[in-house]
């Protein structure tokens, strides 16, 4: 039986992915695998008997993500689960940044007690013109899945479109539109388009890379959108250049106390993956993710690990998590070799600092066997999977 704690609210038929051999809850303890939403683990106290972590979303800021390595926990993302949702809301974030839409219904609402209200709203109209987005260039910063999938909608749309994304993947470069442009730098993006939307994550590198310097190099009037992290831009710089006139637009889906109530700047409650047709699909690729590693050891979409995901060849899995040094695996095949025990198939992964390894044998590995492979120099952990 696994223990999997919910620190959210999960959708149900994300969990109706678990079978009879787990137990869920918000009050479960000595849990195997905890789901989380938005809830903050920066300050939870991990158990001895956690092997992994779901987020249900794709970013992971509110994981310890150097402490859970360290552990040898394994934490998953659920990329392009809400890339569709992230999408329409980009779409929307166009609209409002062009045709004032916002403004305009915060004035008619202002005038519900004006008996001529028809009129008034018809001489005041003008006041609210903006242009349309067709023909206009769009710059995307980041082409993963919800990149992708606007430079694609914005195609359709009539835009032009150029991405710039240095470690763009083999699925995104398949599924990009062969009409978006390749962008070769920043500069380029920054210089060319009229308005700019980004998708990349929140990293040491790109924490607060939109700023003054990024701001000069663009073009006069630029509309920018950000539903990727509120911390990519420097809101003291934003403001300075949406006063100056230099940015026309901010829409972001980040709430920060400097930006509310502020002039050509439109904040949304993050609203970019709420819908039920996202939550359902996080959950479920959430649940998937987990059941996999719990039952098979097989790594797929994990943030701090490297992916391994191969078919089960034997009675017996023994899953080693490691730090990426030499000569680990030379020590493991001694030790089976010292116990007469037969490797029938053996895959290691590294990413970083840290490895992964799958070891397949139809021989019995005791428990002694396992203890003298932790306790080896650079292993962080042992799990053995038993048919």
């Amino acid at each position: 039986m696994y223990n999997i704690k919910l620190l959210n609210k999960i959708s149900k038929v994300g969990l109706d992915g678990f079978d009879e051999n787990y137990a869920y809850s918000e009050e479960m303890t000595n849990e195997d695998a905890i789901l989380v939403r938005s809830a903050s683990l920066h300050e939870y106290d991990f158990g001895e008997n956690l092997k992994a972590i779901a987020r249900a979303g794709a970013g992971v800021n509110n994981i310890p993500l150097d402490d859970c390595s360290e552990k040898g926990i394994v934490v998953f993302n659920t990329p392009g689960a809400n890339a569709n949702a992230v999408k329409e809301l980009v779409l929307c974030g166009l609209f409002l940044s062009s045709r004032k839409i916002v403004e305009s219904i915060r004035w008619i609402d202002g005038l519900k007690d004006d008996q001529d209200i028809a009129k008034t709203a018809e001489k005041g109209k003008s006041n609210f013109v903006g242009p349309e987005i067709e023909g206009k260039t769009l710059g995307v910063i980041g082409l993963g899945a919800i990149g992708v999938n606007v430079a694609n909608a914005a195609i359709k749309l009539g835009m032009k479109v150029k991405g710039y994304d240095p470690y763009i993947g083999v699925n995104a470069a398949w599924a990009l539109s062969k009409h978006a442009r390749h962008a070769a730098s920043l500069e380029e993006i920054y210089q060319e388009c009229d308005y700019i939307t980004i998708h990349v994550p929140s990293t040491k590198e790109t924490k607060g890379f939109m700023n003054k310097e990024a701001f000069a190099q663009m073009k006069t009037g630029v509309r920018i959108l950000n539903f990727a992290r509120g911390d990519l831009v420097n809101n003291e710089d934003l403001l300075a250049n949406v006063a100056s006139g230099k940015i026309n637009k901010y829409i972001s889906d980040f709430a920060a106390p400097e930006l509310i109530g502020q002039e050509n700047i439109i904040i949304l409650p993050h609203l970019g993956a709420s819908t039920p047709e996202s939550e359902d699909n996080c959950a479920k690729m959430a649940v998937e993710e987990v059941c996999e590693y719990l039952e098979n050891g097989n790594i797929i979409n994990s943030v701090n690990f490297p992916g391994v995901n191969q078919a089960r060849m034997s009675k017996t899995r023994l899953c080693i998590i490691n730090k990426n040094v030499p000569n680990i695996l030379a020590n493991i095949s001694k030790l089976f070799a010292d116990h007469n025990l037969n490797i029938e198939n053996m895959v290691n992964r590294s990413r970083g600092e840290y490895a992964y390894t799958l070891i397949d044998t139809n021989d019995e590995v005791r428990p002694d066997i396992i203890e003298r492979i932790e306790s080896a120099n650079g292993i962080i952990n042992v799990r053995a999977i038993i048919d």
